[in-house]
């Protein structure tokens, strides 16, 4: 690394971090402390003077939005003749919350989280594909869309993700709650909460509820899509649970 980046960093773990991030996505961050808080989990989240907890929650929705673009860009590009149900399906696997958590092992994420060692359900099986997100959001942050559509391409899902192999797969969540439902005698249902945006910057936020209970929330430029998303975020809640 140059001279000029190791001076941009003030202490060594900033200089460890913004090396990790080089190594991994073949970039330096300009402002450090963002990534810092995208790898901050909520179990070691601290509060301002306010009230306000400071963690990477913000960023994980922020970089929720922000990689489902870059994902239904990149697809969009890449398969000119598919239909919306195709490349819906596409995005949903590709960020779906398995992929990104199997992303961030990968790329070590989870030796670059900081949470509380206290209580280890605090480590939840979703940390690292929230960090990733998170970590998404501060890319954008930091630099703009198309640096982050760059990386996220050329990065992930060029180097990591082989869309021969994901088109095969199965990962429809929905059918997997509602088997299980109709199985177990549970009632399930997917509210349509909200609608924000017109046009192409639609998105649908869809809540799971069982046997009137809230579940998940998740939000897609498609009804389908969000769907699929809420229903993932569930089930791995569901499995959670299960193993607690």
């Amino acid at each position: 690394m140059e001279l000029l980046s190791f001076l941009r960093y003030r202490n060594k773990s900033d200089r460890a971090l913004a090396v990790s991030i080089h190594n991994i996505f073949g970039f330096y961050p300009k402002n450090i402390e963002l990534y810092n808080l995208a790898f901050t989990h909520k179990s070691m989240s601290t509060k301002t003077t306010s009230g306000y907890a400071i963690s990477n929650e913000r960023l994980e929705y922020l970089g929720d939005a922000i990689l489902s673009s870059v994902v239904a860009e990149f697809l969009f590009k890449k398969f000119p003749t598919r239909q919306e149900g195709f490349l819906t399906e596409m995005r949903s696997k590709i960020v779906s919350r398995a992929s990104l958590n199997k992303l961030s092992m990968k790329f070590g994420f989870d030796n670059l989280i900081h949470y509380s060692k206290k209580n280890e359900h605090s480590k939840s099986k979703s940390m690292g594909g929230n960090a990733f997100e998170a970590f998404t959001g501060a890319l954008f942050l930091d630099f703009d869309y198309d640096f982050a559509y760059e990386v996220i391409v050329n990065r992930v899902i060029r180097l990591h993700i082989n869309l021969e192999e994901l088109e095969k797969s199965e990962s429809n969540y929905k059918s997997r709650i509602l088997e299980w439902a109709q199985r177990e005698k549970h009632h399930v249902v997917f509210n349509q909460v909200d609608v924000k945006g017109t046009g192409y910057e639609r998105l649908y936020y869809i809540q799971v509820t069982i046997d009137e209970k809230e579940y998940a929330t998740a939000a897609d430029h498609s009804i389908k899509g969000a769907e699929q998303l809420a229903a993932e975020k569930t089930w791995l809640m569901m499995n959670e649970i299960s193993d607690q």
